[in-house]
């Protein structure tokens, strides 16, 4: 019973993104505002971690599980990328390499801040 309570309190979190989204026609997608609202909840305290932590540690450990719908619509729009692989790669690239040099950019900030003196 606790997990499906923990489950239900991330989907009434993202739901109301989606709710937020519609209601007010933001450019934002609907399930980045329910985890800015989540994050929001966490940080002021509304929501406690172990609120939701055991359910967000299973879909932490199952995330690439959730990747397959995404696949296979990519699957499903070849004839939509065909002759743009070039552009394509090379913006996941990028991004890529972005995503990984302001991850590992706040995690030692992060460090820093957490143990200020070493």
């Amino acid at each position: 019973m606790k997990y499906i309570v923990q489950f239900l309190i991330i989907l009434a979190i993202c739901f109301t993104g989606e709710i937020i989204h519609t209601y007010f026609n933001l450019p934002v997608p609907g399930n980045i505002l329910g985890m800015l609202l989540l994050l929001l909840l966490l940080m002021t305290g509304v929501i406690q971690l172990s609120m939701i932590e055991e359910v967000s540690n299973f879909m932490l450990r199952h995330l690439s599980f959730f990747f397959i719908p995404a696949a296979v619509g990519l699957i499903t729009c070849f004839t939509i990328l065909e002759g743009k692989w070039t552009v394509l790669m090379f913006i996941s690239v990028v991004s890529t390499f972005i995503i990984a040099v302001v991850t590992g950019a706040t995690v030692q900030l992060l460090i820093r801040r957490r143990h200020p003196g070493e």
